[in-house]
Parts: C-alpha cells; structure tokens; sequence
C-alpha cells in the first residue's frame, strides 16, 4: 500500500445542528443573532453557545449544539447511534443534500420547529483549499480511501469524498460513531492511499 506522505488533520463531527433564518427565528425569537463560543477547523465556521432539543418518533436528545453561520436550510447531522436513539433512519449524505431525508421536531426556548427534511449521516469527507487539492491532484467530488493509523486499530475508509474551495482548510471530517470504531480523535492524522 502506498500512502500520500503528508498526513490530513481529523476533525470529529459530533452531532449538531445548521439553521436557517426563519427556523432560528422561531426558536430562538424574531432577529435573534447567534453567540459564537469557539471557532471550528473550517474558517467562518463556528460553534453557538444556543442549544436544542431534538425530538424524534422513540426518544429526544437534549441540548444538541448549534453551529454558525445561520444557512439556507435546517439541517441536522447525527451518528447513526443517535438515530436509533431519536428513533429514525436518515441517509448518508454530503452536506447540503437533504431532498427527501427525514424529518424532525426542533425545540427551542421561544418555539418549536417540525422539519420534514434535513436529518442526515454526514458523509465522510475531506474539506481542502485550492492548493491541498493541487497537491494531492484532486478535484472537487471525487472520491478516495484514507487510512488511520493509530494504536491497535489501524483501519480504512473507503468512499471518501473530497471537497475543494478556496475557503477550506485541509481536514478530514467523520463522525463519532466511525471515529470511536477507529480511536480516532481530533487533530489525529490520516493518510490518502495512493495505491493498494
């Protein structure tokens, strides 16, 4: 197997949720502006310090964090243990794709939403600038194979999709359920498989 010499730092997707103006609006009250408390590995990309309850058709997870910017369409991204929590089956999808996934009850402190899309499996993916991609001569969309390599648990992660931006910082975003099964933790490395 021949790896890429230069490794790609993970960051962990826990779940959280994306809003948009009018949902945010009805949750949080009319012109309510998000509270930045820390920023992420994607620049402009932020956590809030507002929080949800997400209620699905078996259970709830409470306090489920909110991420800034406010965007276009709710959307929520959970593990597939969350799922059977809440009690639903979203697919795996790349961000931003939410046609015809599942459904949720939202609530806020000042209201509650019922979205009838927006649930997803965040697919696997590797967030690079311009000049990553050049490096690694890639392009946006297409898909690769990463290995991590940490104590006891090497393991590969087929389907990897690549997305390209000069507004992106190199990292490879997964979720719990898939890091913990690796012992992957954030800032870990990985590594693009060349060749098996």
């Amino acid at each position: 197997m021949k790896l890429k010499e230069k490794g790609i730092k993970v960051g962990v997707s826990n779940k959280h949720i994306h809003l948009s103006r009018k949902d945010l609006d009805i949750l949080f009250g009319d012109g309510y502006e998000l509270t930045p408390i820390k920023d992420l590995g994607q620049p402009g990309q932020y956590a809030a310090d507002e929080v949800v309850d997400i209620v699905g058709p078996k259970g709830t997870i409470p306090r489920v964090r909110v991420l800034g910017p406010v965007r276009k369409d709710t959307q929520l991204e959970v593990s597939k243990t969350d799922a059977f929590k809440l009690g639903v089956n979203p697919p795996v999808r790349d961000s931003g794709d939410i046609s015809g996934s599942e459904g949720i009850k939202i609530v806020g402190p000042k209201g509650e939403v019922e979205i009838k899309e927006g649930v997803i499996l965040a697919k696997r993916h590797i967030h690079m600038h311009t000049d990553d991609a050049a490096f690694y001569n890639l392009k946006d969309k297409d898909i690769v194979s990463v290995l991590s390599k940490t104590d006891g648990r090497n393991l590969i992660f087929q389907d990897v999709l690549i997305r390209v931006s000069d507004k992106y910082a190199l990292e490879f975003h997964v979720d719990t359920d898939e890091a913990n099964a690796a012992l992957l933790r954030n800032n870990d490395l990985i590594y693009i498989i060349e060749e098996f």
